[in-house]
């Protein structure tokens, strides 16, 4: 059951990650999907995170129990002993500038039975990554919340028989008429939108309703807009660079715990960005940072750049 008070839900596949970035000897295990990393940055800030996810019988128990040891729900995980768990292959170029992602594993998409049939939470978080939740399960959703947050990046990817990844044109979007919040890649709002311009597009996602639209731009740090107005997010300077995987999926999961506080946006953005450039210096899901520290970064980033 997911009803506790002030929750952040979030609700997508986990996946295995096999993991190369320069300066280390090959690759890397680790558990990954938005749905770690958002959890994790939610819980944090201070703030309690639950995820509904279905995982197959190859994720080592040890992952999950990982999560319920930092104070993640995840009694709405559901083990199915015949499926296999998603499997991403993702490969940094030298200067961190490129990135190749493969799908060698797909897991099973996320049914309207796999939802918790009491399920509330203040903000529940759609988080796919690769097409397993389709609309009638956010339709759902969105009867379940106060706010329904959305990182499309799952819905927006197609896959060849090699796992290849390429834009999925035929994506239902339908999904944004739902969303109170978007978070999304600057290639992504393009493909969301069928626009060329960055404001065009992000207008176009405002004008089906959505209030809130993050657009994030890797170093360049990102864009926020709300109520008329747009502000540029600088990026937070890791003090090094180990490994960029979930960087968004964790400045939106500190949004979120901020966001749920009624703290300014420009605020929450600047947690957002402070706590992504914490988890991006360690290695895949294994380091996220301390709060105290997450924090003093943003009241630099806000203090210096954004307070007006």
């Amino acid at each position: 059951m997911v009803t506790q008070k002030g929750n952040v839900c979030i609700i997508g596949s986990f996946s295995l990650d096999s993991i190369t970035v320069p300066g280390l000897n090959g690759s890397f295990h680790s558990l990954g999907g938005a749905v770690t990393y958002t959890s994790f940055a939610v819980k944090s800030l201070g703030e309690t995170a639950a995820v509904i996810s279905r995982v197959g019988a190859d994720l080592p128990e040890a992952h999950l129990l990982k999560l319920h040891r930092e104070g993640i729900n995840i009694s709405a995980v559901k083990r199915y002993p015949r499926e296999t768990t998603t499997h991403f292959e993702l490969c940094y170029n030298k200067d961190f500038s490129e990135r190749t992602l493969k799908l060698t594993c797909k897991g099973y998409p996320i049914s309207l039975d796999d939802i918790p049939h009491d399920l509330y939470a203040k903000i529940i978080h759609v988080a796919p990554i690769a097409g397993e939740i389709n609309y009638d399960v956010v339709e759902h959703l969105k009867t379940c919340c106060s706010n329904l947050s959305l990182d499309p990046q799952g819905f927006l990817r197609s896959f060849d028989e090699n796992g290849n990844v390429s834009p999925n044109l035929q994506a239902d979007k339908r999904v944004l008429e739902l969303v109170d919040i978007c978070k999304v890649s600057q290639d992504e709002i393009f493909v969301l939108t069928d626009k060329v311009e960055l404001n065009k597009a992000i207008k176009a996602v405002h004008d089906v309703g959505v209030k809130t639209v993050i657009v994030t731009m890797g170093a360049k740090g990102a864009l926020l807009s709300f109520e008329g107005e747009q502000y540029n997010i600088p990026a937070c300077h890791p003090t090094v660079l180990v490994d960029p995987t979930g960087a968004g999926d964790v400045f939106i999961g500190a949004f979120l715990s901020e966001y749920l506080k009624r703290k300014e946006l420009l605020w929450c953005a600047s947690i957002g960005s402070a706590a992504a450039s914490m988890v991006v210096e360690g290695a895949g899901s294994t380091w996220f940072g301390e709060r105290q520290e997450i924090i003093k970064r943003a009241i630099s980033l806000y203090e210096k750049e954004l307070k007006q």
